[in-house]
């Protein structure tokens, strides 16, 4: 039985006018789907667009034409989004990039934690909250100690995995992961990035995992979407991207990136020089 959607953007451009007469076209027309349970990895380089289909999808910026539909409900229509935002809010949840401006510095962790949920009324009272955090913090690889701290007693990767543990409090079927091990040494991003993979096949999330690191969406993502200059150049199934891709944008960035495997380095490389 086929997966259905759980996001579907169609058509979308975001424009931004920061000098009268002078429009950027940071988004021009993205369209790509995303299945329940179904990891998928949205890339290019610095610019192209990504992190602004992705803060698109959020809200943050309201797109100048295209639709965004989210479990089957155009949410990029305001009235519609007022009758799901309650749905929205639960179940599409976000993980940026900055773990350290991400989390409100006056807050415990516990507190940080526990807040979509008592905001939506889920957990209700000290000893559930309690309960549900340690739960979380453990899942996601954190002593239950660090309940009582602030986001800057904790390190880089630490924090990290508060911001994980938060988006996933509420069990929502799709997280936005915004270059969300950039700024993590490679030990931790090994961790995190093992942690997604455990999420994915225990909650059946569905991702949307915006990166630049090719090798990373190689391990993670079930198909990619490759972006530049604000539009989508490329997509298809992860291996069929690394193995042979079509165009040559593509093929520069995987050439760009240097793969631990000297047996997969060399045939790719063939590959690249017959076509």
């Amino acid at each position: 039985m086929d997966k259905e959607n759980i996001l579907e953007v169609k058509n979308l451009k975001q424009y931004f006018e920061p000098i009268k007469g002078y429009t950027v076209k940071a988004v021009d027309g993205v369209s790509f789907n995303i299945k329940e349970g179904e990891v998928l990895g949205l890339v290019g380089e610095s610019g192209c667009g990504k992190s602004t289909v992705l803060r698109t999808i959020m809200g943050v910026y309201p797109p100048t034409e295209g639709e965004i539909w989210f479990k089957g409900n155009q949410i990029s229509d305001k009235k519609v989004f007022a009758q799901n935002k309650k749905d929205v809010r639960q179940n599409m949840q976000v993980i940026f990039q900055d773990s350290a401006a991400a989390l409100n510095p006056r807050m415990k962790i516990e507190e940080i934690i526990a807040e979509p949920a008592v905001v939506n009324h889920i957990w209700k009272g000290k000893k559930q909250i309690q309960k549900e955090v340690g739960e979380l913090l453990e899942y996601v690889g954190l002593d239950q100690d660090v309940m009582e701290k602030y986001p800057d007693e904790l390190s880089g990767g630490q924090r990290q995995r508060v911001a994980i543990a938060r988006s996933i409090s509420l069990k929502p079927d799709l997280i936005l992961a915004d270059e969300p091990v950039a700024s993590l040494d490679v030990s931790i991003q090994a961790q995190i990035i093992n942690l997604f993979s455990h999420l994915k096949k225990a909650h059946n999330s569905a991702f949307l995992f915006v990166a630049h690191d090719l090798s990373v969406v190689r391990y993670l993502c079930d198909r990619i979407v490759v972006m530049h200059q604000g539009k989508v150049v490329e997509m298809g199934k992860t291996e069929e991207i690394f193995l042979n891709p079509k165009e040559e944008y593509t093929k520069e960035l995987l050439d760009a990136i240097l793969m631990p495997d000297p047996l997969y380095e060399r045939e790719r490389r063939s590959r690249l020089k017959k076509d």
